[in-house]
């Protein structure tokens, strides 16, 4: 009886252990995972709109010909500085020449004409005094008198006019400045009023920068502008002197021209940043977060809210009006005094435990932002419209 009841429990207790291997194991607890974390306050903001611009002259003149005719010299060049009065094209002359003599010819038989007319006038007005002929006949030659006058001045004014006609061959530099564009070659065929040299003129120049049509309204002429160099650290003031009625019709953006002091002039072409003092925000005070913060839940932004009592985290859905440099700036879902998990924000999940991370050696767990005030609603409304100078 003593061996048959050993060899029962034994039996058991075997088959207890084989229940025991195939049986699941109990899950591990989840680590606790280490973040960082900020306290929510406001701080100003540091940035302001900033756009690309390009210096160019105010006045620009495209020149051409005044007549028609086959372009037979061109002696300037893509930006050759021009003087005024400086040759810039030729046609060729030939035929304006001829008709130029052709004009004189009948200048010359038109002036033969009324000196035929005067002395028969001379003639018969001698007779008239003899009263050998009437006062009628007199009258006739008067007439003829006038009309070969009036022949003459209507031949020597096609003479001038076949003359200018001549002239106009040459094209010359009306201003001084700088050749920007060519248009027509030697051996061209050009018709009247063809551009053929673009000319940028010497004296003011602006600052040309386009602006969406959602800040246009901002603008206004008069206001002050920062203009900074790109290829050095130069940085000038000016004034916008323009704001475009209509928009591009390619771009639809607004063009605004601002002017330069003369003694700042930059070489034409030279790409700058421009920054309007209508755009400045610095001093409004802002909820703002570093861009590590934000986590994507659906089709809305959120960060992960630390719960100091119970050291749990959870989401909460923010609105982003705007970015700051590296930092965003949030209009609403943020109270003053909220610890935000800024680093190891993707592996969180809903009322998971977690632990401030330290580094080694420093014992401070928690970066603070600069004092909030009690409201922030009016700060997230300053940061979307921006403060007017």
């Amino acid at each position: 009886m003593p061996l048959k009841s050993f060899a029962t429990g034994a039996t058991l207790i075997a088959a207890a252990l084989v229940l025991a291997a195939c049986s699941k194991p109990a899950p591990s607890e989840e680590p606790i995972r280490a973040v960082k974390v900020i306290t929510v306050g406001l701080d100003s903001i540091q940035s302001g709109a900033e756009f690309s611009g390009e210096v160019r002259p105010r006045v620009e003149s495209r020149l051409g010909f005044r007549v028609a005719g086959k372009l037979v010299r061109r002696p300037v060049e893509l930006g050759q500085v021009v003087k005024a009065g400086q040759v810039l094209a030729q046609l060729d002359p030939q035929d304006y020449k001829l008709a130029t003599e052709a004009a004189r010819a009948q200048v010359a038989a038109a002036a033969t004409n009324r000196d035929l007319a005067a002395a028969d006038f001379k003639r018969f007005k001698e007779l008239r005094d003899q009263n050998f002929i009437s006062g009628a006949e007199l009258e006739r030659r008067d007439t003829t008198l006038k009309a070969a006058q009036a022949q003459l001045d209507q031949a020597q004014a096609q003479l001038n006019s076949q003359g200018n006609q001549a002239s106009y061959t040459t094209l010359v530099a009306d201003v001084s400045g700088v050749v920007t564009a060519i248009s027509a070659e030697p051996g061209q065929v050009v018709t009247a009023g063809t551009p053929v040299v673009q000319i940028a003129q010497d004296g003011p120049r602006d600052v040309v920068f386009a602006v969406p049509e959602d800040k246009v309204a901002i603008i206004k002429a008069g206001s002050s502008v920062d203009v900074r160099v790109w290829a050095s650290k130069t940085s000038v003031k000016g004034l916008v002197r323009e704001v475009a009625a209509s928009a591009d019709p390619v771009t639809r953006t607004f063009t605004v021209k601002v002017s330069l002091d003369a003694k700042d002039a930059l070489a034409l072409g030279t790409t700058v940043s421009v920054v309007p003092q209508a755009f400045d925000r610095s001093g409004v005070q802002v909820v703002k977060l570093p861009t590590s913060a934000l986590y994507q839940s659906g089709k809305s932004t959120a960060v992960w809210v630390l719960d100091t009592a119970s050291m749990t985290v959870k989401l909460q859905t923010i609105t982003v009006a705007t970015a700051d440099g590296n930092e965003v700036v949030v209009a609403d879902g943020l109270q003053p005094g909220t610890q935000v998990v800024v680093a190891g924000v993707h592996v969180l999940s809903p009322g998971q435990k977690v632990t401030l991370y330290q580094q080694k050696g420093t014992p401070a767990p928690v970066v603070t932002a600069p004092a909030a005030p009690e409201s922030v609603a009016a700060a997230a409304q300053a940061a979307s419209a921006p403060a007017a100078k």
